[in-house]
Order: structure tokens, then sequence, then C-alpha cells
């Protein structure tokens, strides 16, 4: 019998940040999808417990694909085509890239992957309402 191992080549970081709180839902997932961020929105709906929410995106494939599941408490705010600066957790990106992964040598994808969950893992509400408030909320 011949085994097969895969190994995912990548992660990705789907988050996101309340802005007026600072609370946040994050999950690392190995690929960019719509089946990925059906996940992620299962996880937020549940971690809402029912609240309203609205989630700035962008337009990627995977935001507005037709197989999309998005839960009826969170409603989506598509951003402008080429802003993804609008969008207020890419300063958390920003922010991490910066201080935590910015000329470190990493010896794996594995040992990224930790760095940046015990990173995300450590922010504090009002860290992360500090980093991500925007006037225009």
């Amino acid at each position: 019998m011949w085994g097969i191992k895969y190994v995912v080549p990548n992660f990705y970081i789907y988050s996101a940040v309340c802005p007026a709180t600072g609370e946040d839902v994050t999950l690392l997932l190995p690929w960019a999808n719509t089946e990925m961020m059906n996940i992620f929105l299962e996880h937020m709906e549940a971690k809402l417990s029912g609240r309203q929410c609205l989630l700035v995106v962008d337009q990627a494939g995977w935001h507005i694909s037709k197989g999309l599941r998005v839960p009826k408490n969170i409603e989506f705010i598509y951003l402008p085509s080429h802003s993804p600066e609008l969008n207020p957790v890419e300063r958390l990106w920003q922010w991490l890239k910066r201080h935590k992964l910015k000329n470190r040598y990493y010896s794996s994808l594995k040992e990224i992957e930790k760095a940046v969950e015990k990173c995300l893992e450590k922010a504090t509400a009002p860290f992360l309402k500090s980093l991500c408030h925007c006037n225009y909320l």
C-alpha cells in the first residue's frame, strides 16, 4: 500500500476585528477559497452568539462566490476594487509583518505559523481596538 502525505504549502489567516471593541475572530486555514471562507463564517457566526455584524471584505473570488454561505446575522460591506487599505483588519496584517515577521529567520512554514498564532493569541482587545480603529467607520 502506498501512502501519500500531502503537505499544505501555505496557510492563510482569516480574521475579523471589531474596531469599536477590539473583539476578534481568527482562524488559520490551509487555502484561500470559498470552502475555507464558509468555515470561517460558520466559526464567526458561533462566536457572535446571535449578534449582528457588518463584515468589511474586498472583492476576492471567495468573498463573492455563489457557493458562499453567509449567515443571516453577518452582512458584507464590499470595498471598492484595489483598495485593501480601507479594511481595518489590514492594519493588523501590516503590524504583524512589521513587528513580528520582518527581519527574522524561520526554518519552516510551521515555525512561522506558530509565531503568528502566538502573536494573535497574545493580542488583547484594547490593542486590537487601537490598531484597527478607523475614523471613517
